[in-house]
């Protein structure tokens, strides 16, 4: 095989192999190495996201669920939501990446290997290898993003098991049960039952601070026994963390595409860019990013076909911002955190909740959720945010200066 590509791709997980399945799918492909150092069975989790039909069948290969009712409960109400346009679904990911990974042809491959190191060059970048050395023309890091100490961020734990009774409402999908402790953050159980005797349980805490394993699984033998639900047979476990802030980006690993107009000046440049979750494609106020990657690089593919590598904002300013701020209140008062998600569910019928969910909120959307929303703190976070820009723009035109 040869060790020079036009693009290589560094990690195989959403962005990195479907990325590589789309450029695969193209008539003149570029040649490209997708590395990952782990197979897809060692890497399989559990994958959210609202679908329309079109999507949910192209995704019925990799689909372990799927429910067109989901709830949100916390100690006083029940916020049940049902839809006719959109599906809530749990995907494997071994089954989706393998899938993709059936899709590569030549001059697409994917080699099980580990980067230890990029070098770019004045036209390459070398990458430094476990098994040796490649180079590339261009390179896209989809390697998760590293997070900062103490940033805020969704971390869970969760079990697959079977029941010993059957499941009491099996199509309906539960989001958030907030009945557990809310000492050490915003803490809920997120529950999928696959079929009556079959569930996917997680406990899913939103802080700047990650608690024990066993906080996690106390905390769901205590949901189990609240729900009267007993354990035929334990599955298999699955962790994980997202991060809800502003992505902390290596530059010497990561850096911004060069401009067409600087690469006619400088000649041809090697392009080191960030993918999928480590270049901000996670919706901060959800956590959900599968729908914002597929976006992000269906556009990159399609970029790369007419000669443009630059990689598309995954989510849109606004939006970031609304959730920067969505997110700043919920870290000054923690006492509304609860509150915060249960109005907004309740302001929303079924569809316009997928919607918001998806980042694909209308205007009439964000005006009944801004309408549920406690005025004062808010209004008090927008101003903190925008004096931060502020402050951030004027350092900025200091150090130019």
């Amino acid at each position: 095989m040869s060790t020079e590509f036009d693009i290589a791709i560094i990690g195989g997980g959403n962005a990195g192999l479907t990325l590589a399945a789309q450029l695969a799918a193209q008539d003149n492909p570029p040649s490209t190495v997708v590395i990952e150092p782990q197979t897809v069975q060692q890497r399989d989790c559990s994958w959210g996201l609202w679908a329309l039909d079109q999507q949910t069948e192209q995704l019925a290969h990799s689909t372990k669920g799927r429910w067109r009712r989901w709830q949100l409960v916390d100690e006083t109400r029940r916020v049940v939501h049902s839809s006719n346009q959109y599906s809530y679904l749990s995907l494997s990911s071994a089954d989706y990446l393998l899938d993709r990974a059936a899709q590569l042809r030549e001059p697409v491959s994917l080699i099980e290997d580990s980067v230890k190191a990029l070098h770019p060059q004045q036209s390459e970048t070398i990458i430094e290898t476990e098994q040796g050395r490649y180079s590339a023309k261009t390179v896209y890091d989809s390697r998760p993003p590293e997070i900062g100490y103490s940033t805020l961020r969704q971390h869970f734990l969760g079990w697959e098991i079977t029941t010993k009774e059957p499941i009491k409402d099996p199509d309906m999908a539960t989001l958030m049960d907030f009945r557990v402790d809310q000492s050490r953050g915003l803490h809920f159980i997120y529950a999928l039952p696959f079929s009556d005797h079959h569930l996917l349980i997680e406990s899913t805490l939103i802080s700047g601070r990650m608690e024990t394993q066993d906080w996690y699984r106390d905390a769901i033998k205590g949901w189990l026994r609240d729900n009267n639900i007993e354990i035929g047979e334990f599955l298999c476990e699955e962790m994980g963390v997202i991060p809800m802030d502003t992505i902390e980006t290596d530059p010497d690993i990561a850096a911004s595409p060069i401009s067409s107009e600087s690469s006619e000046s400088l000649g041809p440049q090697p392009l080191i860019a960030t993918i999928g979750a480590a270049s901000g494609a996670v919706r901060r106020s959800s956590g959900y990013a599968f729908q914002h990657i597929q976006q992000q690089i269906s556009q990159l593919a399609a970029g790369i076909a007419q000669g443009n590598m630059a990689v598309p904002t995954p989510i849109s300013s606004r939006l970031t911002a609304m959730d920067s701020i969505f997110n700043g209140v919920l870290l000054s008062r923690p006492d509304l955190a609860v509150s915060l998600y249960m109005d907004m569910a309740k302001a929303l019928n079924g569809d316009e909740f997928a919607r918001f969910m998806l980042g694909q909120a209308t205007t009439g959307d964000w005006l009944r959720v801004i309408a549920a929303m406690p005025k004062l703190p808010f209004l008090k976070e927008t101003v903190k945010q925008s004096a931060k820009q502020v402050s951030k723009q004027l350092l900025g035109q200091h150090k130019s200066a």
